[in-house]
């Protein structure tokens, strides 16, 4: 293990920012050096909690006076891309962006250009790709255990919409399938209520369909109603999983009852945090990747335009300025 000490500093102080916090705590490899926040008492709790001692009311002036190798941006979703720029501006090792990776595809062009530009690695903490059951359940499809999967079915009910928790499952099909490609998306939304989710607006319900390559359909199913539950069902030629957070339940042609396959419960923030170091010093590549984080953002934005035009969406989604599809519905 590597004995260097990576500086880490983190914008926003709020709730994800903990999370953020916790994950590089368990890393040998980093210190956090420096947080900024635009409320004081919020930003001194924060680094008092954590034994953050450069404290900064402006994230551009923390950038600024500085030496960091890792930024967490953990702002909320209309900071993330102006964030990130700056961050990978100033040519920082990596950026750990928090999702989603931003609220538009343009946003996500863009920081995937001034990163690349840069030479920032820059990861999207989609945290539940190191979630052990979801890594179970992907590695059991990359097995064949359940033959060649057909459909992935997701429920998800809470009160955050398509951005901030429904991103969250459609990153999982993809995680869980080995990231296929979005060949095209067809979707609805309902939006009755003035209902908004750190300033951006969230559906009452959705519905997303999706064709991914190979042949494997995804769905979606969001909505704010109803008692709080988010899983997947994905059925293959020769068998079915039945995935949460907890825990992956198999059932294929060479058993006569489900097999229970349980979380083993460890830390995905601080996973997150590690495998960054680790692709830092090229020993692998982040699984969250933000090529991973954009995939995830387009599906969203397909099925924002297939409500507008009501069809099919083929992908990649065309570009439409800075403005979201979400934008236009």
């Amino acid at each position: 293990m590597s004995e260097k000490k990576y500086q880490v500093g983190i914008i926003g102080s709020g709730r994800i920012a903990n999370a953020h916090a916790q994950g590089y705590q368990g890393v040998d490899e980093v210190e956090m050096v420096a947080a900024a926040d635009p409320v004081q008492s919020v930003l001194d709790n924060f680094g008092q909690q954590f034994g953050i001692e450069n404290r900064y009311l402006d994230a551009h002036e923390m950038l600024a006076q500085e030496d960091l190798d890792i930024i967490s941006v953990a702002t909320w979703h209309k900071l993330h891309a102006p964030m990130t720029i700056a961050a990978c501006a100033r040519r920082v090792k990596a950026v750990l962006c928090e999702k989603p990776m931003a609220t538009s595809l343009g946003e996500c062009h863009e920081m995937m250009t001034v990163a690349q530009r840069n030479d920032v690695k820059v990861a999207i903490a989609h945290q539940r790709r190191f979630n052990s059951a979801w890594t179970d359940a992907r590695q059991l499809i990359a097995e064949g255990a359940i033959g060649e999967p057909r459909q992935f079915q997701i429920v998800c009910r809470d009160g955050q919409g398509l951005l901030n928790v429904g991103i969250h499952w459609l990153d999982m099909m993809r995680y869980v399938l080995s990231d296929p490609r979005a060949e095209w998306v067809i979707g609805n939304v309902e939006r009755k209520t003035e209902r908004y989710e750190r300033e951006t607006p969230i559906e009452d319900r959705s519905a997303g369909i999706i064709g991914f390559e190979g042949g494997c359909i995804g769905m979606l199913l969001q909505e704010i109603a109803g008692p709080n539950y988010q899983g997947g069902m994905i059925y293959g030629s020769d068998g079915i999983i039945d995935l949460t957070e907890q825990r992956a339940r198999l059932l294929n042609n060479k058993a006569t009852d489900w097999e229970d396959r349980p979380s083993d419960g460890s830390n995905q923030h601080v996973a997150q945090a590690r495998e960054l170091v680790d692709w830092i010093e090229d020993r692998t590549v982040h699984r969250g990747q933000a090529e991973h984080g954009m995939a995830a953002v387009e599906i969203i934005m397909a099925i924002y335009e297939s409500t507008r035009m009501h069809e099919v969406v083929q992908m990649p989604v065309r570009k439409i300025g800075r403005a979201s599809c979400r934008e236009r519905v």
